[in-house]
């Protein structure tokens, strides 16, 4: 880190880079505050994780140079692209701006800085289909406007910094009165605190260790002093908080707002002709990305549920967060019914990708794959997509339990595991990750007894010593009607599917101990294969006694419904849930999938 300066008339590159980091490291000390003020422009209690999201990926993706214009640059592109939210990609906005509208490549005199802060602003309002008073626009403009105006008057960076930070604190503070939401819950803008709060840091970089500078910083209010019961999700009008990055050529601003703005509200477009990082509250996420495909290459996409978002928020069942992925299979009813929270992987086909269970259904899918020759792929979700929820739930719960698909199947489990590590050790949160060496409903089962514990006041400590238990008595028996997509996904020989093609044998699938599929049985006919897998589920049952059971499927009703009678006469109840198949799973074992999962007691 540079040493405090008792006057600086000129920034250069590192000074900027360093003061940066050191605003964002207030940024994540602030981060489950900003989160429990989060109610506008929805209460859906993300705005610190966002922002927090938004500072890592820049401190990820540069490395500090004497250059000031180059280190702007760097600094904005990164923030374009890991931006997250609304005042997220605000920020990245008004970033831009000032980078764009540096003259120079050299140091940035006062005058220089202030006009081009000045010029930033309205980058920033620009970004906002309906740019809204008393949020972070309001802060940013207060405060650069007045750097503006006494560019003239004071030499000194550091002590117009300390000036404008008083009015940004003003600013703040004002911005209760300007929104209605805001006075009723008696609080400030989430966004603007974070903008105040970087401010902050940036302070302390310049004036550490140096007593002839100190500033009075505004006291954060206690968690337990915020009235959150005044806020409902009544509020939120559209529900899914919905983000994309494009890039292409000469994209344009207006047209992509206009072609979206039928899709919802708290449209927030940033970025250059050749980058763009869309935010939009949405019902139709999934319409949303087919328009924004005519554009230009979506490189990522983000949709989170704001309503769950806000029960988590106001209406919290335990203390215990479970977290898995895409491929539970559970009905939306069981996810909301116990608040569990998952991370899609993705569908790929070609170039254009989806949110798997998101952006993409099981009935999408299918028409999908019935019009191209094209096979499609999956992929795991990223590091930090774990790294973000996992931030997230650690601010809304006091631990957190992952459980994944098969390692064995998929890096997913190991993508969970590493980000839980990062965050826990960073945080001091209670985070375990757990490889349920299966998948589909055996999953979603294994899922729906932890959840029940849970609701039955099972600690943490106590759910984690069952799980393993859990996953031992679980069992899984998959009917596929052709070899053609497994041999495609590399998990059987090209050979062996064509003498099983040849034969025209029906493979039934299972998933032994180290949580990676083998070849169970085969039959001639689809019906041998599924009494076969009824057989052994049956003489299972005679030394077992059933928990549970599941059928998922991918466009085979009439299997499911013949599995779930099967095991009714068996054990003499329903399923536990009859699911269609996540995408995942049928981009590999192909249409006409079934599955039966049992949980043994």
């Amino acid at each position: 880190m540079a040493q405090p300066l008792q006057k600086i008339k000129e920034l250069d590159g590192k000074q900027l880079y360093y003061s940066f980091l050191a605003g964002a490291q207030r940024i994540f000390e602030n981060q489950k505050l900003l989160n429990k003020i989060n109610v506008f422009p929805v209460a859906d209690a993300d705005t610190g994780t966002n922002l927090a999201s938004t500072m890592r990926s820049i401190m990820d993706a540069i490395v500090p140079t004497d250059n000031l214009k180059q280190t702007a640059v760097a600094l904005a592109d990164a923030a374009i692209i890991g931006a997250r939210g609304n005042s997220g990609i605000i920020f990245a906005q008004f970033l831009y701006g000032f980078s764009n509208e540096i003259k120079t490549e050299q140091n940035l005199d006062i005058k220089s800085f202030a006009e081009s802060m000045k010029n930033a602003v309205a980058y920033a309002y620009d970004a906002i289909a309906n740019p809204v008073e008393g949020t972070i626009l309001t802060v940013i403009k207060d405060w650069a406007e007045y750097i503006y105006a006494f560019k003239d008057i004071i030499d000194d960076f550091i002590r117009l910094l300390i000036e404008a930070y008083h009015k940004a604190q003003e600013s703040l503070a004002e911005t209760t009165n300007k929104l209605q939401v805001l006075a009723r819950s008696h609080v400030v803008d989430a966004g603007a605190k974070g903008f105040v709060v970087w401010l902050e840091g940036i302070l302390d970089f310049f004036t550490k260790d140096d007593p002839k500078r100190t500033i009075a910083f505004v006291k954060a209010p206690l968690l337990d002093e915020i009235d959150t019961s005044a806020v409902s999700h009544d509020i939120i009008t559209f529900r899914y908080c919905s983000e994309a990055l494009i890039s292409g050529t000469n994209l344009d601003k207006t047209k992509i707002f206009n072609a979206i703005r039928h899709c919802g509200d708290s449209q927030v477009i940033a970025g250059s002709p050749q980058k763009m990082r869309i935010h939009i509250h949405t019902d139709f996420p999934a319409e949303l990305f087919s328009i924004l495909q005519r554009f230009g290459n979506i490189n990522f996409q983000k949709v989170d549920d704001m309503v769950f978002q806000n029960e988590i928020q106001y209406h919290r069942k335990a203390d215990i967060a479970i977290l898995t992925d895409s491929t539970c299979d559970l009905p939306k009813e069981i996810i909301d019914r116990y608040q569990i929270h998952f991370v899609p992987l993705t569908i790929h086909f070609g170039e254009t990708f989806f949110l798997d269970r998101v952006t993409i259904q099981p009935t999408h899918f299918l028409s999908m794959l019935a019009m191209t020759n094209q096979a499609p792929t999956s992929a795991q979700p990223a590091f930090k997509e774990f790294q973000n929820k996992y931030e997230y739930l650690g601010t809304q719960y006091e631990s957190v339990i992952g459980i994944n698909l098969s390692g064995g199947l998929s890096g997913t489990f190991f993508n969970s595991e590493k980000a839980a590590k990062e965050v826990s050790e960073r945080t001091g949160k209670q985070i375990k990750v757990v490889n349920s060496k299966t998948i589909s409903g055996s999953l979603g089962l294994i899922i729906m007894r932890m959840a029940e514990a849970i609701a039955n006041g099972g600690t943490y400590p106590e759910i984690l010593s069952k799980i393993e238990e859990w996953i031992q008595k679980s069992t899984v028996r998959i009917s596929v009607k052709t070899l053609k997509y497994i041999v495609k996904s590399g998990r059987v020989s090209r050979f062996k599917s064509f003498i099983a093609n040849l034969l025209d044998i029906k493979p039934l699938i299972a998933f032994d101990k180290n949580g990676c599929t083998y070849l169970f049985s085969k039959s001639f006919s689809e019906k041998g294969a599924m009494k076969k897998a009824i057989r052994s589920i049956e003489k299972l049952a005679r030394n077992k006694k059933i928990w549970n059971y599941a059928i998922t499927h991918s466009d085979n009703l009439q299997t499911a419904e013949w599995y779930a009678g099967e095991m009714e006469r068996i054990i003499g109840r329903k399923p536990a849930f009859i699911e269609h198949a996540s995408p995942v799973l049928v981009a590999h074992a192909g249409p006409g999938v079934a599955c039966i999962s049992i949980l043994f007691e």
